[in-house]
């Protein structure tokens, strides 16, 4: 009863009614030490998830036009890659493949590593980004900085690389700042922030009437691939999705119908008549 009073008089989401339901548990057996009845433990809160939101691929263009710089390098890797933002600002040297023409995704938040493609058009635009960032680089190594925090299991085996050029971050911040946890002075990633109010930004001025954020640019990079015709297999393990429902969700925002299915016959139908003689 309480749990439905949350959701029709106070309007409060299935996710607040799971929090207060676990809080309620918690009290009766942690703190009052009584016992809960299974079925009040076994309730189960249906939650309607709202389909994402997708740019059409003219919408992509306008938005684009009103970005520049570095902010509209790291949206068009949001887009052409389908990364989530953080994916993009932790990129670093090393995880971009410019010989096989891949960029390799680590530690997401499925802790489950990918590879995509690294788009052809942006190619020389990231080759110019990495040897600016090489030239920081030098110059922090000159002023004694140059350290860089690694994940764990990296920084655990491997202490001598923490000044290493290829895990640098491609997107690197501007200023070196103190690390809070080890004191020493680094160059962190770009802050997130930056590239969000510059995504709002250009939307607003588009005149985009879609809510419209750097999350938009993964949808969209979904919906387009499928709209192409790309399999859905293919498109669930670019998007690091541990399950097809996941991806299958982007079909009902696409935009356009993908190209239709030719039957072979059709395809060889006119080498069959030209040796049979069949009009």
């Amino acid at each position: 009863m309480f749990l439905d009073y949350l959701g029709s008089n106070k309007k409060a989401s299935p996710a607040t009614q799971k929090q207060a339901l676990n809080a309620l548990i918690f009290l009766y057996q942690k703190v009052l030490a009584k016992k809960i009845p299974q079925d009040i433990k076994d309730i189960k809160l249906s939650s309607t998830k709202a389909l994402p939101v997708v740019m059409s691929q003219d919408e992509v263009i306008r938005l684009f036009s009103y970005m520049k710089k570095t902010n509209l390098l790291m949206a068009k890797i949001l887009y052409g890659c389908g990364f989530r933002l953080m994916e993009c600002l932790r990129l670093r040297i090393q995880d971009v493949n410019f010989e096989t023409g891949n960029i390799s995704v680590r530690s997401n938040k499925k802790r489950k590593d990918r590879i995509v493609m690294l788009p052809q058009s942006i190619r020389e635009e990231l080759l110019l980004q990495k040897e600016k960032i090489r030239e920081i680089h030098k110059q922090d190594l000159r002023k004694g900085y140059g350290a860089i925090g690694l994940p764990e299991t990296i920084s655990m085996n491997a202490d001598f690389s923490v000044k290493s050029f290829g895990f640098q971050y491609l997107f690197a911040a501007k200023k070196v700042v103190k690390d809070l946890r080890t004191g020493k002075m680094r160059r962190h990633h770009a802050p997130e922030s930056g590239l969000q109010k510059a995504v709002k930004t250009a939307a607003r001025k588009a005149m985009i009437e879609k809510k419209i954020s750097c999350q938009t640019f993964r949808h969209s990079f979904a919906a387009h691939l499928l709209e192409n015709g790309e399999d859905i297999k293919k498109v669930q393990k670019l998007m690091g999705h541990s399950n097809l429902k996941m991806t299958k969700k982007y079909i009902k925002v696409m935009t356009k119908k993908p190209p239709e299915v030719i039957s072979p016959l059709d395809i060889i139908q006119e080498s069959i008549s030209n040796n049979t003689g069949i009009l």
